[in-house]
C-alpha cells in the first residue's frame, strides 16, 4: 500500500505542484490549506508523513506540530517555510520536526528527503525485534520509544530519541559527525555539522548523572561514542 502524505500549505499553486509530483511518484496525497483543516484530516488517521508550512493560517505550523507531538511521536513531519533563521529551524526541530526545508527548494531534494525519512522509520517488525537497548543507567524501549535514566522516564524530542537510538545501537563504536547526520537526519546534510554537537549537548544534559558522569563520550578527532 502506498504511503499517505498530507500537504499543509496555504499557497495553492505550491501545494498543487507538490501534490502532482508526489502522486507521480506513487504516493497517496491529501491537501489542506489551513492548519485546522489539516489537523482534521490528520485526526481521521492513515497519514504517514506531513509536509507542514510554518505560516499556514488559522493554526500556524508550529502550533500544529506541537499539538500532533503531544500524542504522536511516530509520524514523520517535514517543515516547509520561507523562514531560514537558525532560531526558526532549531525551534521547529525542538518541537519534534523530523526535517526542515527552506523555500524556494528543488522538488527533487524534497522527494529525496521524503524517501530518506521513510527509509529511516522503523518497521513494525523492527520494533518487535530486540525491543530494549540498555547501556549503563539508560534503557531505551524501541516499541514505545520510551527512554529511562535511572528508571526515571526522560522526555526526549523525536530527533533526540533518534540520535540516542543510533548511538545505543552502535555502542562501543566511534561515530563521526557525517555518519550521524546521514543516519539520524536521514539525508546527506550539506550544512554545518555543528547541529550534531548541539543535539549531543541536549542529550548529555538529560542523561548526565548527579556526579557529572555521562555515558556519551567524545572521541577526539572523530566524533562520539556510547560505552557499556
Amino acid at each position: 500500500m502506498a504511503e499517505h502524505i498530507l500537504i499543509m500549505e496555504d499557497d495553492e499553486k505550491i501545494a498543487r505542484v507538490i501534490q502532482l509530483e508526489l502522486e507521480y511518484e506513487g504516493y497517496e496525497v491529501s491537501v489542506a490549506h489551513t492548519g485546522r483543516t489539516g489537523l482534521d484530516i490528520y485526526e481521521k488517521g492513515g497519514i504517514d508523513l506531513i509536509l507542514l508550512d510554518v505560516m499556514i493560517p488559522e493554526l500556524n505550523g508550529m502550533e500544529v506540530l506541537r499539538r500532533i507531538r503531544q500524542t504522536n511521536n511516530e509520524i514523520i513531519i517535514i517543515m516547509l517555510t520561507a523562514r531560514d533563521s537558525v532560531y526558526d529551524k532549531v525551534n521547529g526541530l525542538d518541537l519534534g520536526a523530523n526535517d526542515y526545508m527552506t523555500k524556494p527548494f528543488e522538488i527533487e531534494e524534497l522527494l529525496a528527503r521524503i524517501r530518506a525519512n521513510f527509509r529511516f522509520k522503523p518497521s513494525a517488525e523492527q520494533h518487535l525485534d530486540h525491543d530494549v537497548e540498555h547501556i549503563g543507567s539508560v534503557t531505551l524501549h524501541k516499541q514505545t520509544r520510551e527512554v529511562y535514566h535511572h528508571e526515571q522516564l526522560v522526555d526526549l524530542t523525536p530527533r533526540e530519541y533518534e540520535l540516542l537510538y543510533y548511538l545505543m545501537t552502535n555502542k562501543n563504536r566511534a561515530l563521526d559527525r557525517e555518519q550521524i547526520l546521514d543516519k539520524v537526519w536521514g539525508y546527506d546534510y550539506y550544512g554545518d555539522t555543528n547541529i550534531v554537537d548541539v543535539y549531543i549537548r541536549y542529550l548529555r544534559k538529560k542523561l548526565t548523572d548527579a556526579s557529572g558522569d555521562t555515558i556519551i563520550h567524545t572521541v577526539r578527532g572523530v566524533g562520539y561514542m556510547m560505552k557499556e
